[in-house]
């Protein structure tokens, strides 16, 4: 059974990256499932740190995304809206080139907060960071737009 209380269309949240963070880093929503959301971001200058490796706050960057897009999805955005509480990331393995593979996963989805689980992956399906992010879910009225 589905999670989902809003269309996962995922060229309507395509369109959401226009003139943000998302397109700054390339970070892109590739698949939508029952109760995982799953996107990708490049490896390359944009996300790099200086030793030419994946930047901590990139994959960071990469998973509040996916969790929180993921969380969005889950509520009614007439009534509630989600805005991050709290992340945090293991990094486990450098990347120096390629992609990364984000998927979230929810541990925890309640009527005024949210725990998303975070798994990044390289190209060859090796754990590169896991991250947890807490959502607050808060009235429509206190975000605005």
């Amino acid at each position: 059974m589905s999670i989902w209380k809003q269309d996962t269309d995922l060229e309507r949240i395509a369109g959401w990256r226009e003139n943000t963070l998302l397109d700054a880093l390339g970070i892109r929503v590739t698949a939508i499932g029952e109760d995982w959301l799953q996107g990708t971001m490049p490896v390359d200058h944009r996300t790099h740190q200086p030793y030419g490796l994946l930047h901590g706050g990139a994959s960071v960057a990469l998973a509040e995304t996916l969790g929180s897009v993921a969380s969005m999805l889950t509520l009614d955005p007439t009534r509630e809206r989600s805005v991050g509480l709290d992340i945090n990331a293991n990094h486990v393995r450098g990347v120096r080139e390629g992609s990364v593979t984000g998927t979230a996963r929810p541990l925890h989805l309640g009527r005024s907060t949210q725990v998303w689980e975070i798994r990044i992956e390289n190209e060859d399906g090796q754990l590169v960071c896991m991250s947890r992010l807490t959502m607050a879910v808060v009235p429509a009225s206190a975000v605005g737009k």
